[in-house]
């Protein structure tokens, strides 16, 4: 739909189009997750080559590079400030999975 046919909907007509475009978000969600478990796994995997090697899990150089790779390759329409900001987070997500199997590990 474009700009001008967005002004001019009935109630029917935009809630049909939010229905679609709601479709279109739960299955991107979807894949948002399956992407998000992957890279978990990598993750997971790497914590594993870290603790082997006796390496911290913190490891700050690395995650520059995770943000300037993907900032580098934005093509918006989210900011740059935005894509650092969700990294930001899966990272803490992705450390926190290997301090906890490592922390599970050393419990056994």
């Amino acid at each position: 739909m474009q700009g001008a046919e967005r002004n001019h909907l009935t109630a029917e007509e935009a809630q049909a189009a939010l229905d679609e475009l709601r479709k279109q978000i739960d299955a991107l969600d979807l894949q948002i997750l399956e992407l998000l478990n992957r890279r978990a796994l990598v993750a997971a995997q790497i914590g594993d080559v870290k603790k082997a090697a006796s390496l911290p899990v913190y490891e700050p150089k690395r995650e520059e590079e995770v943000f300037r790779n993907v900032t580098s390759n934005n093509g918006g329409p989210l900011s740059e400030s935005a894509v650092r900001r969700l990294f930001e987070r899966i990272i803490d997500e992705m450390r926190l999975l290997q301090r906890e199997r490592l922390r599970k590990e050393q419990e056994r």
